[in-house]
């Protein structure tokens, strides 16, 4: 009996695990191709800071990088930003979701500019 016991609480915390990384995860990451100018990069920002979900927008034209960071507990679904960004005339490679702050992912991106990683 005690076993069992010791397996539902394992099981409880692991879930409760899981689900506070899902819920860490409070940046939207995409790769998206069409992106050459500023012009391009100021409509996607301006269209994706529309969403009252939205709390920071991240675009570089060099890495064909679209991000951005979600106020805490909002989402926005994947299917609404493949659209808005596609219906905007660029191509979404790939949508992921990840526990990287936006900051973070600013500075990897700069790095990587600079001759970084």
């Amino acid at each position: 009996m005690k076993t069992g016991t010791y397996q539902s609480i394992a099981a409880a915390l692991l879930l409760a695990l899981a689900t506070g990384l899902a819920q860490a995860a409070t940046t939207i990451r995409m790769q998206v191709d069409g992106l050459v100018c500023a012009f391009c990069g100021s409509a996607i920002e301006k269209k994706l800071r529309s969403h009252a979900a939205t709390d920071d927008v991240l675009v570089s034209l060099e890495h064909k990088v679209v991000a951005l960071s979600l106020k805490d507990g909002q989402d926005i679904a994947d299917d609404t930003l493949r659209s808005q960004i596609t219906d905007a005339g660029y191509q979404v490679k790939k949508i992921e979701r990840v526990s990287q702050s936006l900051d973070s992912l600013r500075a990897e991106l700069k790095g990587k500019a600079h001759g970084g990683r």
